[in-house]
């Protein structure tokens, strides 16, 4: 399944967020920074636990290479650690966009026991802002078919469902 949302264009300052708090409490959303590695990958291996300690290190290193892209996480204020990130990119097109390129939600994790309580939606919120400053007019993510809890939450934020799509593989 492919999402898109379309944002409106304003001409906003093209610099990338730095690690600011925005106004989100309980759980303030700011960027990534190196001391939050640990509890990156902690979740990183939650939402995508098929894959090795070795492959997310090696993910995260080529997240931090990208020329554009940005990882977000939320603060527990009143606890320990972090209860979520988005790690948000560009691609040249996304299924169901008409723009291009086109920021796109490539993870976006919440700790269950911060779920529900506004932490998703700030993400999302600031990932948009931060596309909105990158200029580009769509935001879009993908699920699985049989993952109906990150469909709920796609439209909760407000990402629109464009269409299904079964992928086939053969071996050569």
């Amino acid at each position: 399944m492919s999402l898109c949302v379309r944002a409106a264009h304003r001409s906003r300052d093209r610099r990338t967020l730095k690690r600011q708090v925005t106004r989100t409490m309980p759980f303030p959303i700011m960027t990534l920074s190196a001391e939050d590695d640990p509890e990156w990958l902690r979740m990183r291996l939650l939402l995508w636990p098929e894959y090795s300690v070795a492959e997310h290190r090696r993910g995260m290193a080529d997240w931090r290479a990208q020329p554009v892209g940005v990882v977000l996480v939320a603060d527990r204020v009143q606890g320990v650690g972090l209860a979520g990130f988005a790690e948000v990119g560009t691609r040249p097109y996304a299924d169901g966009c008409d723009s291009s390129p086109v920021a796109y939600l490539e993870g976006w994790y919440v700790d269950e026991d911060s779920r529900r309580r506004g932490v998703g939606r700030a993400l999302v919120d600031a990932a948009t802002a931060w596309a909105r400053g990158q200029g580009l007019r769509e935001f879009a993510s993908d699920a699985l078919l049989e993952n109906q809890l990150s469909h709920r939450a796609h439209e909760a934020v407000g990402f629109t469902e464009v269409e299904r799509l079964v992928i086939f593989r053969r071996p050569l």
